[in-house]
């Protein structure tokens, strides 16, 4: 790694974010609404869930900023639910978001780091995450950090799979 590069990394930081930053979050997850194409659910209804889900015990939220001068541009959101198969606590990486003005400086990697690092903490067995296909740059991104769709183990690859029971939502 150059100079350049170590400097660059040592400049990031990555945070778990507190109550009072719900509404740093809740802007955060409504831009990645936004990059995704949707429309709903409304600001105010993702900072509402933003910090109901604060108030509990079972999800977590981690800010990033590519730079000490700069503010959160990256969010991870991380759920967390017994899982029989493991004995244990598993961990999903929900959501990872790096604003555009950001990207390309190796956030994505400290929030996912970060990530793994929090659910080892709560002594989670298995993280994962759904990605779709054609966003291959996340896929690279995970697969840096050890992410496969093969984690199950068998034949084939594991497939996340979902139904829409909300035909007003997106």
């Amino acid at each position: 790694m150059t100079g350049a590069a170590i400097s660059e990394a040592a400049r990031l930081r990555v945070w778990l974010a507190e109550p009072h930053e719900a509404e740093i979050v809740g802007r955060l997850l409504t831009a990645f609404r936004d990059h995704m194409g949707h429309g709903w659910p409304s600001e105010n209804a993702i900072i509402a869930g933003v910090e109901r889900l604060m108030d509990g015990t079972d999800a977590e939220y981690l800010l990033g900023c590519p730079d000490d001068d700069s503010p959160p541009s990256g969010v991870a959101q991380l759920r967390y639910r017994f899982g029989i198969w493991k004995a244990a606590t598993d961990c999903w990486l929900e959501d990872l978001y790096v604003a555009e003005a950001a990207r390309g400086r190796g956030l994505g990697a400290a929030l996912v780091d970060e990530a793994l690092g929090r659910a080892r903490a709560r002594g989670c067995r298995r993280i994962e995450l759904d990605c779709n296909e054609a966003n291959a740059t996340a896929i690279a991104l995970y697969e840096r950090a050890g992410f496969s769709a093969h984690s199950k183990g068998g034949e084939g690859r594991d497939l996340f799979m979902g139904l829409a029971l909300d035909p007003d939502g997106d």
